[in-house]
């Protein structure tokens, strides 16, 4: 479990220098958790307690649409961070759901718990400015491609984006990330 503490503590300080003081602080905000392939972090309707960071695994966040058609909005894998955003921060019902792809694990961090955190170590509030700016960008360039790329192109760019990521994604889903068919994704070259 140490080592998996370690990993986050390499996170933050990719971006932010903490003390062993202020890491002594964090830790004990982050719970473990553990989930089978198919287990959801969260699903519409129901509270979001957390925001997490993929310790392992590979995890997807989607919406259904009224003709049950699944809408991927991401992908998540080691390292990054995942929620409803959007409900965690309000303290609403979710909007999306959250599960795994593969057998996962995570630290879960509670909003009561980050702001705390926040307010009491300016380096996280910082490290929280920095990973909000780059997720806005992301959104933002994923928002552009969806309306300016042909399918294809889209295609393209995951590819040269997340390589690894094709290798343990079924076709269905990546099909539902581009937002096509699966068999207009296998017209694609690979």
């Amino acid at each position: 479990m140490q080592e998996n503490y370690g990993l986050l503590r390499q996170h933050f300080e990719e971006i932010v220098d903490l003390t062993d003081a202020e890491w002594e602080q964090i830790a004990p905000h982050f719970e473990y958790r553990k989930l089978k392939k198919h287990q959801f972090l969260i699903q519409t309707g129901q509270p979001v307690e957390c925001e997490f960071w993929i310790i392992s695994g590979l995890v997807k966040s989607y919406a259904i649409d009224q003709k049950g058609n699944e809408h991927i909005l991401q992908f998540g894998m080691e390292q990054y961070w995942v929620s409803d955003y959007f409900a965690f921060q309000h303290q609403l019902p979710a909007t999306i759901f959250v599960d795994c792809i593969e057998d996962s694990e995570f630290f879960c961090l509670s909003l009561e718990s980050r702001e705390s955190i926040c307010q009491q170590i300016p380096a996280i509030a910082n490290f929280y400015r920095i990973k909000s700016n780059n997720g806005f960008i992301n959104l933002q360039q994923r928002i552009l491609s969806l309306l300016t790329l042909s399918a294809e192109e889209r295609y393209d760019e995951l590819l040269n984006k997340l390589p690894k990521l094709l290798q343990r994604v079924p076709k269905k889903l990546i099909a539902a990330y581009l937002g096509v068919s699966r068999e207009t994704l296998s017209r694609f070259k690979n």
